[in-house]
């Protein structure tokens, strides 16, 4: 019988070897062009967002200076409005939302919600619909009016303006600047509640402040709770007349 062996092509194989890790450089280098080309784009898109939301913020600033803006103004032809957020600690999707939120709407916010500690200012809106959230916070209808005694509510999303709220103590200050005045407000009472627990609203005879957010912060889908801040009135500064 006649022997037979079959002798495999080594050098075909080394070649695809070859091939192969050509393949992978190639697919790194691309991955790696791909992820410095989308930070770069978040960077400016970062970047942008700043600039307008302190140019926002400086615009209303300097108008309330100047007296341009009417103190009389009622709650449905607010400031104008916003400190650059920063993004630290909000997700990419509210980022984009929040930009788009400024493209869409671009009317004057009610006031201007500071917490110094957590570096936050706010353009407070009024209602909470989602464009509202998106580039801000939002007054909760049926709450106290802005410059008006009572419980105000204002809501804002866990995943943007109001995730700092993880860091908030009791007795840190809270800043509301309106057309009227400034009001600071102390943190009085930090909870956690269900969303059917509306008692957190309920209206008071003072002035009164309620922060309300989703909960948990970091929490992958449909956060089940509400966190709740409360303040209540420390001192209320009016404008000169």
């Amino acid at each position: 019988m006649l022997g037979f062996t079959y002798k495999y092509p080594t050098r075909k194989l080394s070649l695809s070897k070859n091939s192969r890790k050509s393949i992978l450089r190639i697919l790194e280098s691309g991955f790696l062009t791909v992820g410095v080309v989308l930070l770069v784009a978040f960077v400016l898109i970062r970047g942008w967002g700043d600039h307008q939301s302190q140019s926002d913020i400086r615009a209303f600033e300097q108008e309330l200076a100047s007296g341009s803006v009417p103190v009389e103004q009622p709650v449905d032809q607010p400031p104008k409005s916003s400190s650059e957020p920063d993004y630290a600690l909000w997700s990419e999707k509210r980022i984009n939302d929040y930009h788009e939120a400024n493209e869409e709407r671009d009317d004057l916010p009610l006031a201007i919600l500071t917490i110094d500690k957590l570096d936050l200012k706010v353009p407070v809106y009024n209602g909470t619909d989602e464009i509202n959230l998106n580039r801000g916070a939002g007054r909760i209808k049926g709450t106290a009016r802005i410059d008006k005694p009572g419980n105000l509510g204002i809501a804002a999303h866990r995943d943007g303006f109001f995730r700092v709220l993880k860091d908030i103590e009791l007795g840190d200050s809270m800043h509301m600047l309106t057309t009227k005045g400034e009001k600071e407000f102390v943190v009085s009472s930090i909870t956690i509640v269900d969303p059917t627990d509306i008692s957190v609203l309920a209206p008071t005879d003072d002035s009164t402040i309620t922060l309300v957010t989703c909960y948990p912060f970091y929490f992958v889908g449909h956060a089940p709770k509400r966190y709740i801040v409360k303040g209540e009135l420390l001192s209320n500064k009016l404008n000169k007349s």
